[in-house]
């Protein structure tokens, strides 16, 4: 049985999010993808065994996002997201003691909030959108093509389905 760490850190002090409610709702999302035979088959994980995986979700504002993106990846706009898959992105991918650390997820609350009110859905159901989102990109997969990016957004609703969020 695979055990999960996720640790998270909120920043943003303007939503004082629930953190062990999502905290909880990433692990259930991430052992949903590993039932998934496309993933199982496709993911960075799928050529090594282990018995823990781990990574961070930092919660912030696009501020911090932007900043983020402007030093680490030469890009100058706010994200909602940005994702270190240091594991899926390494040539070198190394388990440690049993574990691998897959990298970190972060999430301007902000964006989370302005794209909730456009859809008209609620800030949870887009936080948790998000952070199935950024699942998929820890796993090593990527949005390059329309159908790429169909893909990840169907495994990301059926997700939450599966939480009933």
């Amino acid at each position: 049985m695979t055990k999960f760490l996720v640790i998270s850190e909120n920043v943003y002090s303007n939503w004082q999010i629930n953190e062990k409610f999502f905290i909880d709702t990433a692990k259930k999302i991430f052992k949903f993808y590993l039932t998934q035979p496309v993933i199982r088959e496709h993911s960075c994980l799928s050529l090594y065994e282990y018995n823990t995986i781990s990574f961070d979700i930092l919660y912030c504002d696009s501020k911090k996002t932007h900043e983020i993106n402007r030093e680490y990846r030469d890009k100058d706009y706010p994200a909602d997201i940005i994702t270190f898959a240091i594991f899926a992105d390494s040539d070198e991918k190394f388990v440690f003691d049993g574990e691998i650390n897959l990298g970190e997820i972060i999430i301007a609350l902000d964006k989370i909030i302005e794209e909730a009110d456009k859809k008209q859905t609620t800030k949870e159901h887009e936080l948790a959108f998000l952070i199935s989102h950024g699942i998929l990109h820890l796993l090593g997969f990527d949005h390059q093509t329309e159908e790429d990016y169909n893909f990840v957004v169907e495994l990301q609703n059926r997700a939450l389905e599966y939480v009933k969020i």
